[in-house]
């Protein structure tokens, strides 16, 4: 593997810092509502990644009544059109850091490294062997991007799994020098049932984003350090969204993993690493 030093200082420094006393005081922070502080900080992280308003459904960066409204916030009507039937949309803005088939239970992370199915989904041999010979793909979401995560089918929750762990940063930097970054990382693993078969959609944590929502649960953070799994479809507790519905949010960014089954979807000829995707857009085409 190539790893230059910076890389390598830097996964060093992170390996040090207590991720989630941090995160905590993050998402404190980050609930502030005392106007100085909250437009302040607002404005500076508008300048700092360069965050486009124009599409947000309230463009004045200080009508937010904090940091986390700012960064969840909402588009226009219309602002993301969503791809057509038989299509597989990317569920949230973001760039697509890895995708492909998954090759005998093994997911790439980056050239040169790869990580574990069974261990992405909490060690759950049943969900596993859903995914076997299937396919996946890897979206990250940086701070400017818009940090709601939609349906890229419609499904059926089946099934949702928070995963402890720690909360490293997602960026280039660790996913190429940090092996089984996505197995470390605290997550949150969405089962749903589609047209095509199984789906998952998983939200990754990282550094600063210590806890993750969905639209049927809320924020999803047990405070015990063990792997927490909550079914769906029984007593009625039926789940269903439609494909382009808000699923899931982030505080600040993070990343997003898509699994499905064998034979499921044909990814579009564009696609590639390192392509910037916005929610909606057609990632593959549904095999019949």
């Amino acid at each position: 593997m190539n790893q230059n030093l910076p890389d390598r200082l830097f996964v060093l420094l992170l390996s040090l810092l207590p991720h989630h006393i941090l995160s905590r005081g993050m998402l404190r922070l980050t609930r502030c509502d005392w106007a100085p502080l909250k437009n302040w900080a607002i404005q500076r992280f508008v300048r700092l990644f360069h965050i486009d308003l124009e599409q947000a459904a309230e463009p004045d960066p200080c009508a937010y009544p904090s940091i986390n409204a700012f960064f969840t916030r909402a588009l226009k009507p219309g602002a993301r059109p969503l791809c057509g039937e038989h299509l597989v949309a990317a569920p949230a803005d973001g760039k697509i850091s890895a995708f492909g088939a998954i090759d005998q239970g093994r997911l790439i992370q980056a050239k040169g490294m790869d990580f574990s199915l069974s261990d992405l989904v909490g060690g759950d041999a049943g969900i596993a062997d859903l995914f076997q010979g299937g396919a996946f793909a890897t979206i990250y979401l940086s701070p400017r991007d818009y940090h709601r995560v939609h349906m890229p089918l419609t499904g059926k929750l089946r099934q949702m799994i928070h995963i402890p762990g720690r909360l490293f940063s997602v960026n280039a930097a660790t996913t190429r020098t940090l092996p089984r970054l996505f197995t470390r990382n605290e997550r949150v693993v969405n089962l749903f049932d589609t047209e095509v078969g199984p789906m998952a959609v998983i939200l990754v944590g990282a550094i600063f984003v210590g806890c993750m929502d969905t639209v049927w649960a809320g924020t999803v953070a047990p405070a015990d350090l063990r792997v927490n799994t909550w079914r769906y479809g029984q007593s009625g507790q039926e789940i269903k969204l439609d494909k382009g519905t808000e699923m899931g949010r982030f505080n600040m960014g993070s990343t997003v993993i898509l699994l499905f089954g064998k034979d499921a979807l044909a990814w579009d000829e564009r696609i590639k690493e390192g392509l910037d995707v916005r929610m909606g857009e057609a990632l593959g085409g549904l095999r019949q």
